[in-house]
Formats: structure tokens, sequence, C-alpha cells
């Protein structure tokens, strides 16, 4: 057997096992891998990945955030941990997941990655079967796994946004905002066929800006892509708190009770989990993990 069928193999038989142990028939009960993605940088991506955590989290799902950006991975600052390892150190053997994985207050697992994704094209079979194995060993540790992957089209963002069931892209109201955001579903429909996206707004004075936003990427969409939707899952208002969160290094949710941008934060998370539609066929984390690298073939 080769190391492409190995990788297939061990999919196949890490599913069947989980539904052997959940008692199921079909794939409900496997964690949805959501990307959370931008067309370009500085629009609150990794914020918005936080306080999503934290809002499932209180919604009684278990949690696990994998950051996948390599150039400015930063969800350890944004909970404030300094972890010691990343995925390369699992990658290359050295630790195992147990070891590499940090845990918030919340509970939330956190994947460090940043530079151990630097080159996914680069990582030899071994390492992808190493990869997959630890995967395996806390696919049950989640229902929900949040990817804060990297801005713009680079061919790291593409391979994890194209191999996770659901896609949200975060803009806001500037003009290369909108315009690097489309440029992203542009290339992912064009190159990867997937044809279902999310937009959420960030940072809009109101309602009515949001949705501006939303009208000028949706009525591209239907004159230059063809049979692709984008779905408006509403806006997060500028917020004062949400500025002095982030300064403080903290998430917004567990600083106040009550403000416009936590309030939009938990209607996100809520309108996410209500939202059963997929660009894949759910699987567990070896199953994600091997849709990545068939991406980045």
């Amino acid at each position: 057997m080769d190391q492409a069928k190995g990788l297939r193999q061990m999919a196949r038989t890490s599913a069947m096992k989980k539904r052997e142990r959940n008692g199921a028939s079909n794939g409900s009960s496997y964690p949805r891998v959501i990307a959370v993605t931008s067309g370009k940088g500085g629009v609150g991506k990794t914020n918005i990945v936080g306080n999503l955590a934290v809002a499932m989290t209180r919604l009684g799902k278990k949690v696990v955030i994998i950051d996948a950006d390599v150039g400015l991975a930063n969800i350890d600052i944004v909970f404030n941990l300094r972890p010691k390892y990343n995925i390369r150190h699992l990658v290359s053997g050295e630790k195992t997941l147990s070891q590499v994985m940090v845990t918030t207050d919340h509970g939330i697992g956190i994947l460090p990655g940043g530079s151990g994704f630097a080159d996914l094209t680069r990582f030899s079979e071994g390492e992808k079967l190493t990869l997959l194995s630890e995967f395996e060993t806390f696919s049950d540790m989640a229902d929900i796994i949040l990817l804060d992957t990297g801005a713009g089209i680079s061919s790291n963002v593409l391979y994890f946004n194209a191999s996770a069931d659901q896609c949200l892209v975060v803009a806001t109201t500037e003009p290369t905002s909108i315009t690097d955001a489309y440029a992203l579903m542009k290339v992912m429909s064009q190159e990867y066929g997937i044809k279902y996206f999310k937009l959420v707004v960030n940072m809009a004075d109101n309602q009515a800006g949001a949705k501006r936003v939303y009208a000028s990427l949706s009525n591209a969409m239907d004159k230059f892509l063809k049979n692709v939707v984008l779905e408006y899952c509403g806006y997060v208002p500028f917020d004062p708190a949400l500025q002095k969160a982030v300064r403080n290094r903290s998430i917004l949710l567990d600083t106040v009770k009550q403000s416009p941008a936590a309030d939009a934060m938990s209607d996100l998370a809520k309108h996410l989990l209500n939202d059963n539609r997929t660009n894949q066929n759910q699987g567990n984390l070896t199953f994600f993990m091997n849709r990545v690298f068939a991406a980045a073939q």
C-alpha cells in the first residue's frame, strides 16, 4: 500500500471508529470545521474567532481553534496565552498533540500554527501520516473547529478555506476590503469549486452600511461568478469596548456583560450553529486534514 492509499485508509478507519463510538449512522456527530478568513489583513478576523469560540462555548459547544495564519499567528495574544510549541513540533515528532495544544480558562483548545503551516506542499508523506494520527487522538474533543486563516489568496489560505465545511468571510466597509474579499471568493470558486460563502461585516457604523457591503459583493458575484451564493450573516458594529479589549489582550465577551459588538458576536455564533449547510461532507479532523493535503497537491 502506498502512502497516498495509507492516508485515505487512515481517514476511513478513523471515521468508522468514530461512528461506532457514537452509534451514529451519519456525519451529524462529527465536528464542523468553520474557516474564518478575509481578503485583506486588519479587518479584525482573529478577534472574531476568539469571541465566537467563547460564545459557542457558552452555548454548550466544545470548541477547538486551529491557528492557520502563517504570517500573523496571534490567536494566543487574543487570549493572553504564551504557547511554547506549535504544530511544527507536532509534525516533527518532537511533541505530542497534548503537549502542543493549550487550553483557555473557557475550556477552548488552541492549536498554535504559525510558521508550522508555512508550506504545506513540503510536508513529507511521513509527516502527513504523523499529523493525521495525532489529530485522531483529539477528534472527539470538539463539536466545532474554528480555523483562523491568513488573509489574502496565498496557497495555504486557499487550502484551508477550500477544505473547511463552511467559509466565513470577514470584510469591512473599506473599498479595499470589499475588493479583496471578492477576489478571495472568486479564486476559491473558480479554482476549488466552492459555491457557498458566508459574510460578516466588521466595524460597521450601522446595518445600512453593512448591507451596502453585502449588496456590492453579492451583485458582483451574481454578475461574474456562476452559481455562487453569498449569505449575509450580519455585522459587528464599531465598539470602543472591543477596541479596549484588544488593547488589553482580552476577549470582549469576558470583559463586558453587554455591548453592541458583544451582542453581535453572540448572535453570529448562534447563526453559525443553527445553519448546517456546508461545502463538504463533514468528517473528523483526519478527514479535514486529508482534504487540506489533497488541495495542496
